[in-house]
């Protein structure tokens, strides 16, 4: 009985979906949103094509929170810029309404790949100040 409940309930989502062009947009913009977080997760988590190379329960554990902490280092700078810029009245101004659908802080293309050292100056953090990385930065 359960078993058959299931597939009414599947089959009438089914028929939604398909009826329905708003549902899909939301159930693609859904997609979109998490492709989009994988695909950050890659790029943050790029040393061995992604993989954890342990079966060390603590390694992985370790390698899991490291991630999570890159993750939210990079959304944080990340809306801590958009916040400057949108600070700038011309720039607010340009937003259509698509812009502020668009406007996510999981955004990387302007991060280089690679290891880096620590700044070493953390009081150009303050008042809206960010250091830039140049290549010598760079760790090879």
């Amino acid at each position: 009985m359960e078993s058959e409940l299931g597939k009414a309930i599947k089959t009438v989502f089914l028929c939604q979906y398909l009826h329905e062009d708003a549902l899909r947009r939301e159930i693609n913009d859904g997609l979109q949103v998490v492709e989009n977080w994988n695909s950050a997760n890659d790029f943050i988590f790029f040393g061995k094509g992604g993989e954890i190379a342990t079966n060390r329960f603590e390694d992985q554990e370790l390698a899991m929170l490291s991630l999570h902490l890159l993750q939210i280092s990079l959304v944080y700078i990340n809306t801590l810029m958009i916040q400057q810029v949108l600070a700038d009245q011309a720039w607010l101004d340009r937003m259509t309404p698509d812009d502020w659908r668009a406007l996510t802080p999981l955004i990387y293309a302007h991060m280089k790949s690679g290891f880096y050292r620590m700044c070493s100056a953390p009081q150009a953090w303050t008042r809206g100040r960010y250091p830039q990385l140049s290549m010598s930065d760079r760790i090879s």
